[in-house]
C-alpha cells in the first residue's frame, strides 16, 4: 500500500525528468497502444484501466496483458485503490481543518477517546502532520494485527484493537524526525477523523468528497448499483480475495473506485477552482514535510523544475498509480487487477505517462535463465529474521527448498527476477561488488535479505564498524548535478537519503562496502591517499554512479 518503490528503488529512477511536455496518449488509440508497449505478454496476466487527463481532454483505455482476457475489466469496474485513499482521508482532513475542527499542529490525542494511550518521545507528542508525512514515528503495522485469514490482513482488525496497539508502541525518536511509512499511523488518522467529523468513514466520503465530485461509483463497503466489484489477481496471475476494512479505518486503503470516479478526482485535483473543494484540496497540496518532500499524504515528486503530486497504491489483488501536475495540466489514472508490489509496481507506467523522459520499461515475459546465474545463486542461505532455505539447479531450473518444507520450482522473467509458480513471491537475485551473488525474497510487501551460509551452515560474521568509522563515512555525495547522497551516522548503524527522497538503513557488508538489500543497493566507499573517505560508487540494478564526497 505504499509509494516507496518509485521512490527509492530504483534511486535513479525519478532524476532526470526533461523539461518537454509529453506529446504521446494523445486520445484513447494511441494511450492503448502506449500501454499495450508495457503490458502485452506480460506474464502477471493483468488487465488495467488507464487514463490520461491532459489539459481537459480525457484519453481512457481498458487493456489486458492476454488477448483472451479481455473484458475482464471496464467501465462499470470498481477496482481496490489501496493506498490512494490515504490522499482522500487528507482531503477531508483539510476540509474538517477549514472548518475550524481541527489544525495539522493538534496532539494526535486530542483527536482520540480520552482513555487512549498515545505514545510520546520525551514529552515530545505526536502530531496530525506526523501522520500525514509518515514522520510519527509509529511502526508500519499495529500490534494487536492477527489475521485470520493472511490473504485479508487487515479484516479482523478493529478500532479498539488499533487504539490499544497505540498503547503497546514506544518511540525510539522524536515524532517528525524521520520518514518512515506507516499504515499503522494512516488507521489511526482515518479513526481520528472520522470520529472528529461525527460519521462514519463511508458516510464522510460520500457526503465530503465523492458526492460533491460526481464520484458515483466509489465506495467502501457500500457497493453502488450498477458497479461491478472487479476481482483481484496476485502477480502470479491466481485470484486472491478482497481486502476488507472496518469502516472507520478504511481511509488507509479501503476505497473502491471505477475509472471514470478516479479520472473527476484527478480532475479535481487538477482544477480545484472548478469544484466545491477547492480550498480543501489547495491546503491538501500544500507543502508539509520535507524529507522527502510531501503534502498532506501526497508525495511531491520534482520533474524539472514542476512539482508532481504522486500516489501508489498495492492491496493483495490490486494495482494503483495517481498523479497531479498542475503546471502541466496533466493527471494519470492507472487501476490493475493485479498486485504488481513483488514486481515494481506501476511506476515505470506511470511516470513515463506523467513525462516521456521516464523510461517505459517492456512486459515481463518467461524466459531460460542464464547458466552463470544459476551456478552463481546455488547454496544454502538464511533468510533475514526466517528460515533456511536451499537453491539448487537441475536441467537449467532453479528449486527453492524452504526448511522443513517441500521443494518448488522457480521460472525466470525478462526482468531478471525467479518467481514461484503456486505462490505469489519473487526471488530478486543481486550481484555484489566483489562478482558473487545474493538474493532478496519478496512475498507479501515484505523484501527479506538472503544471507549466503559458508561450509557447516554458518552465516559469515559481519564486524560492526565503530562510531568512529561510520562519522568517516558520514556527508554528502554528488551523484549527478542536482542530486545527492546524504549518509548519516544513526543508532550504531549508516543511513542514506537520495535528494527528494526517503531515508533509508544501510548494513555493513565488508571493509568499506555497505548494502541496503531489501533495495538491492550497494555502496562501496573509495579512500584517497591520505585514507580518508574520498567518494563512494552505488551499485544498484547494475548501473553505478560515481559520487565525490563534498
Amino acid at each position: 500500500m505504499s509509494i516507496r518503490n518509485i521512490l527509492v528503488l530504483p534511486l535513479v529512477a525519478g532524476i532526470a525528468a526533461a523539461s518537454s511536455i509529453p506529446v504521446h496518449a494523445s486520445d484513447d488509440a494511441a494511450l492503448s497502444a502506449l500501454v499495450d508497449q508495457r503490458l502485452a505478454g506480460d506474464r502477471t496476466g493483468a488487465c488495467m484501466g488507464v487514463a490520461v487527463v491532459d489539459k481537459g481532454s480525457v484519453s481512457r483505455t481498458f487493456r489486458c496483458a492476454l488477448p483472451d482476457q479481455a473484458g475482464r475489466v471496464g467501465p462499470d469496474s470498481a477496482f481496490e485503490i489501496g493506498s490512494v485513499s490515504k490522499t482522500m482521508t487528507s482531503t477531508v482532513l483539510a476540509k474538517l481543518i477549514l472548518e475550524g475542527k481541527g489544525s495539522l499542529d493538534d496532539p494526535l490525542s486530542d483527536w482520540l477517546p480520552g482513555d487512549t494511550d498515545v505514545p510520546a518521545f520525551e514529552g515530545q507528542q505526536i502530531l496530525l502532520r506526523h501522520l500525514v508525512t509518515h514522520t510519527s514515528g509509529l511502526p508500519a503495522l499495529p500490534s494487536r494485527m492477527a489475521p485470520a485469514d493472511p490473504a485479508d490482513p487487515y479484516a479482523d482488525l478493529t478500532p479498539r484493537d488499533l487504539l490499544a496497539s497505540l498503547g503497546d508502541a514506544t518511540l525510539s525518536r522524536a515524532p517528525g524526525s524521520r520518514f518512515e511509512y506507516s499504515n499503522f499511523a494512516s488507521m489511526v488518522l482515518s479513526y481520528a477523523v472520522a470520529r472528529r467529523a461525527g460519521l462514519d468513514m463511508e458516510t464522510l466520503l460520500r457526503q465530503a468528497l465523492f458526492d460533491p465530485l460526481g464520484m458515483e461509483g466509489a465506495y467502501v463497503a457500500r457497493r453502488p448499483d450498477g458497479v461491478r466489484a472487479a476481482t483481484g489477481h496476485a502477480a502470479n496471475g491466481l485470484p486472491t480475495p478482497a481486502w476488507t476494512f472496518a469502516t472507520d479505518l478504511a481511509g488507509v486503503g479501503g476505497v473502491r473506485a471505477t475509472l471514470d470516479d478516479m479520472v473527476r478526482y484527478v480532475q479535481a485535483n487538477l482544477e480545484p477552482e472548478e469544484t466545491p473543494l477547492q480550498e480543501a484540496i489547495e491546503l491538501a497540496h500544500a507543502p508539509v514535510g520535507a524529507q522527502p518532500p510531501m503534502a498532506m499524504n501526497w508525495m511531491l515528486l520534482p520533474v524539472e523544475g514542476r512539482t508532481v503530486l504522486v500516489h501508489e497504491g498495492a492491496t493483495g489483488g490490486f494495482s494503483s498509480f495517481v498523479s497531479v501536475d498542475r503546471e502541466a495540466r496533466r493527471g494519470v489514472v492507472i487501476l490493475s487487477d493485479t498486485s504488481w508490489s513483488a514486481v515494481g509496481n506501476l511506476g515505470s507506467l506511470g511516470l513515463h505517462l506523467v513525462d516521456d523522459s521516464f523510461p517505459l520499461g517492456g512486459p515481463r515475459t518467461v524466459e531460460a535463465p542464464p547458466q552463470a546465474l544459476l551456478d552463481g545463486l546455488e547454496g544454502d542461505y538464511q533468510l533475514q529474521g526466517a528460515m533456511k532455505v536451499s537453491l539448487r539447479q537441475r536441467d537449467g531450473t532453479l528449486f527453492a527448498r524452504p526448511a522443513g518444507q517441500p521443494e518448488f520450482e522457480l521460472a525466470y522473467d525478462s526482468a531478471g527476477d525467479f518467481f514461484p509458480l503456486q505462490l505469489d513471491a519473487l526471488l530478486k537475485p543481486q550481484r555484489t561488488s566483489d562478482g558473487s551473488f545474493a538474493f532478496t525474497w519478496m512475498q507479501g510487501g515484505a523484501a527479506v535479505p538472503a544471507i549466503r551460509l559458508a561450509e557447516g551452515g554458518t552465516a559469515t560474521e559481519r564486524v560492526a564498524p565503530t562510531a568512529d568509522a561510520l562519522a568517516g563515512y558520514a556527508g554528502d555525495y554528488t551523484l549527478m548535478p542536482g542530486f545527492v547522497l546524504t549518509l548519516r551516522a544513526r543508532e550504531g548503524g549508516l543511513s542514506a537519503q537520495a535528494t527528494g527522497q526517503g531515508e533509508f538503513a544501510l548494513e555493513a557488508a565488508g571493509p568499506d562496502r555497505f548494502e541496503a538489500r531489501a533495495h538491492g543497493i550497494e555502496i562501496v566507499f573509495k579512500r584517497g591517499a591520505d585514507g580518508a573517505v574520498e567518494s563512494l560508487e552505488l551499485h544498484q540494478g547494475g548501473n553505478v554512479l560515481t559520487g565525490a564526497r563534498e
